[in-house]
C-alpha cells in the first residue's frame, strides 16, 4: 500500500479511534491581554488535551518591531509546544494589516516551531495560510480524515472584507480530487478559516429590525436572525462579517461533498452553527480575555470525530466564565501559580455578572418576540 500523505508531523486518530480538535481564533495577542489570554489557553489545553489546535487568524498584533512580534508569537506557540500539542495556523484580516512582517514572513516564523503542522505551500497557491492536514488512521496506514485550512484574505481593493481566493478554490478542487483518487473514495473533512462564508445569509432569515436581528454586512437595510425552520445551534450575537467578493468556495465544497462543516472566527461574540446544503457553517468565539466583564464570555470550541464514522462530528463551546471550579483555584494556589489564580478569579467573578446579563437579555427577547435566540451549543 502506498504510504499516505502527511504533514511534517503526522496527525492520527488515537488508539480509541477519537480525534479532538481545539479551535482557537482571534487571540489578538498584544500588551494588554497576553498574560490573561495565555493562562486561559494553557489551562484549556490542559483540560481538553486536544490532538491538534487550529488557530484561524488575527493571532498576534504585528508590531513595527518584528522582534516583539516574534516574541509574542513564541509565547503563544509555546503554550501548545509545552504540552506537545501540534498546531496549524492561518491568518485573519489583521495579521498583516499593519506592522513590519508580511504574511510570508509570519508563516516562515510560525514554521520554525517543530510542533507546527502548517505547510509552506511554495508555488502551489498564492496564500501561505492555505493547506490541508491529513489525519491518519490510528495505526497510521491510511488517510482516514482530512482538515482543510484556508487563508480567507484581508480586504479587497475597496476596503471590504476579503474571502478565500480563486486560486485557493481551484487548489481545493484539485486537491480534493487527488485525495479521493489516492484513497479510492471520498475522505470526509472539516474546513477552518478566519472570515465566514457569505452563504451564511442564505440560511439565516431576513426580517425587520428587531431584538437579536442583525444588519446585513453590506445590504444595510436588511436584517437577519435565526430561521427556526432550519437546523441551528449556539448563539448569534452580532452581524456575520463575511467577505464581499465570492469566488465560489462554498459551492466548490458542496460540489465535492467532502466537507462536513466550515469553521470561522472573525466575529468575536458569535458561537453558532447553521446547516446549508449539507454543510454546517459555524462561527467560534474569540479566544482571548481582556480582563473585563464582557470578554469573560469568550472561549474556544472543541470538535470531535470518531474514526468508526467520519461522516459526522460533534462540537461544543467552552466559555471562559465556565472554565474554573473552586478546586481549580485551590490547585493553582497550592503550586504558587499567582497568574492563574488571578485570571481564574477574574473570569469567574466578572463572568457571573456577564452570564446574568446575557440570560436577562435572551429571556426578555423570548418574552417580547416569542422566539428563541439561543439554541443548544
Amino acid at each position: 500500500m502506498e504510504k499516505p500523505n502527511t504533514t511534517a508531523r503526522a496527525i492520527k486518530f488515537k488508539p480509541d479511534g477519537k480525534l479532538k480538535i481545539m479551535h482557537v481564533t482571534d487571540t489578538h495577542i498584544e500588551d494588554e491581554n497576553i498574560d490573561y489570554s495565555l493562562v486561559l489557553i494553557r489551562e484549556g489545553c490542559k483540560k481538553e488535551k486536544p490532538d491538534i489546535a487550529i488557530i484561524t487568524g488575527d493571532n498576534v498584533f504585528n508590531y513595527d518591531d518584528d522582534k516583539k512580534t516574534k516574541l509574542y508569537i513564541t509565547r503563544l506557540m509555546n503554550v501548545f509546544g509545552d504540552l506537545n500539542i501540534p498546531v496549524a495556523v492561518t491568518f485573519g484580516n489583521h495579521d498583516s494589516e499593519v506592522g513590519k512582517m508580511s504574511r510570508r514572513e509570519l508563516m516562515a516564523f510560525y514554521n520554525t516551531f517543530d510542533y507546527s503542522v502548517t505547510k509552506e505551500n511554495g508555488e502551489e497557491i498564492v496564500e501561505n495560510g492555505t493547506f490541508n492536514v491529513p489525519v491518519l488512521s490510528d495505526n497510521g496506514t491510511k488517510t482516514a480524515f482530512n482538515l482543510w485550512v484556508f487563508d480567507s484574505g484581508d480586504y479587497d481593493d475597496e476596503g471590504h472584507y476579503g474571502c478565500v481566493s480563486k486560486e485557493a478554490v481551484d487548489w481545493y478542487r484539485e486537491k480534493s480530487d487527488e485525495i479521493t483518487k489516492e484513497n479510492g473514495g471520498k475522505i470526509y473533512s472539516l474546513a477552518f478559516q478566519h472570515i465566514i462564508v457569505p452563504e451564511v445569509y442564505d440560511v439565516l432569515k431576513k426580517t425587520r429590525k428587531t431584538l437579536y436581528a442583525f444588519r446585513h454586512m453590506y445590504n444595510t437595510e436588511d436584517y437577519y436572525m435565526f430561521n427556526p425552520e432550519q437546523i441551528n445551534f449556539g448563539t448569534l450575537n452580532e452581524t456575520p462579517c463575511c467577505g464581499f467578493p465570492n469566488f465560489g468556495q462554498f459551492d466548490a465544497m458542496v460540489e465535492k461533498g467532502d466537507v462536513l462543516a466550515v469553521f470561522s472566527g472573525h466575529d468575536h461574540t458569535n458561537a453558532f452553527g447553521v446547516k446549508h446544503k449539507g454543510i454546517d457553517i459555524v462561527n467560534s468565539l474569540s479566544t482571548r480575555y481582556n480582563g473585563d466583564r464582557f470578554s469573560s464570555m469568550y472561549g474556544y470550541r472543541i470538535i470531535e470525530v470518531d474514526e468508526k464514522n467520519t461522516s459526522v462530528y460533534t462540537c461544543r463551546v467552552v466559555h471562559w466564565y465556565d472554565m474554573f471550579t473552586t478546586e481549580d483555584i485551590k490547585s493553582f494556589k497550592a503550586v504558587g501559580d499567582i497568574k492563574a489564580v488571578k485570571t481564574a478569579k477574574l473570569v469567574t467573578n466578572k463572568g457571573r455578572r456577564q452570564k446574568l446579563m446575557t440570560k436577562i437579555g435572551r429571556d426578555f427577547t423570548k418574552l417580547i418576540t416569542g422566539r428563541k435566540v439561543t439554541y443548544n451549543d
